[in-house]
């Protein structure tokens, strides 16, 4: 049965993860463990479900969105090296895009990937990055399962979060300059078309955002706001705190994960989120 509003009001997080530097990029292993990137640190964590968290050798390059795929390979933006890359279970790195017809990528920023192997990432310039980029834009792009890159939208403002919905038919992203949620429609192949706004007005800056099976979504900004399909928010976890990304986790996928600046916290749902493996 789907969450009431007022039932995420006895919803308590709990901190499972502090003395951090900025975190971003969180994601679920299907081996049932939590990985997210301490930024500024430029190191990937592993969080297992007893224990503090423990560096990993996956990546020393600032990486920020981070997301599995069905095939438990890792994905990872990062920004500072223009690219995207992606790792395997046995640990072999290969770079999947870093320049898009000539010219370097802006920075990319988060990445999500539907079941059938398409990936889809956002390539924003923030702060002194836009003074030296190479693109006149900033871009939502599509690696399809064998690898050709395909633009799916120009911005002039700046895409952030991305996700997938359920049944994959639609595209989320998160415009952070309008503070509005961005909808595009993905037929069988993976190709995006009829782009859209869902709703504007969101509570701070919005980053990475997720779905669950319900069609709520939850959106990191000032807190983690929880809004209907329509655009309602019904209620903000961690309001004091700016969070930069979410991911739904745990063996049921009942759990919300959310990073704050400097710290991870759980939020024990009880509904399930929108997962693609």
């Amino acid at each position: 049965m789907p969450l009431a509003a007022q039932d995420f009001e006895n919803i308590m997080s709990e901190r499972v993860a502090t003395g951090l530097l900025y975190v971003d990029g969180l994601t679920w292993s299907r081996d049932g463990f939590l990985v997210f990137s301490d930024v500024l640190r430029k190191t990937v964590y592993r969080l297992d479900p007893v224990g503090p968290p423990k560096p990993t050798e996956e990546n020393r390059n600032g990486a920020q969105g981070l997301v599995y795929d069905g095939q438990s390979r890792l994905y990872l933006c990062e920004p500072s090296m223009h690219r995207v890359a992606r790792m395997d279970k046995r640990g072999k790195a290969e770079v999947l895009v870093e320049a898009y017809q000539g010219k370097k990528l802006n920075g990319p920023n988060d990445i999500t990937v539907r079941k059938d192997g398409n990936a889809y990432f956002t390539d924003p310039s923030f702060g002194s990055a836009t003074e030296s980029r190479e693109l006149d834009y900033n871009g939502i792009y599509r690696i399809a399962p064998k690898g050709e890159v395909e633009l799916v939208a120009k911005w002039t403002t700046r895409p952030n979060g991305i996700t997938v919905s359920a049944d994959g038919k639609n595209l989320y992203v998160t415009d952070s300059d309008r503070r509005t949620l961005v909808a595009f429609d993905l037929d069988g192949k993976g190709a995006a078309s009829n782009q859209r706004d869902v709703f504007g007005k969101i509570v701070g800056v919005p980053g990475g955002l997720r779905t669950d099976v319900n069609g709520r979504f939850y959106i990191a900004a000032k807190g983690l706001g929880v809004y209907t399909r329509e655009g309602k928010l019904v209620h903000t976890f961690l309001p004091t705190e700016v969070i930069t990304n979410c991911t739904f986790g745990d063996p049921d996928m009942e759990t919300l994960y959310a990073s704050g600046r400097k710290a991870v916290y759980k939020i024990r749902l009880g509904v399930k989120g929108s997962v693609q493996y």
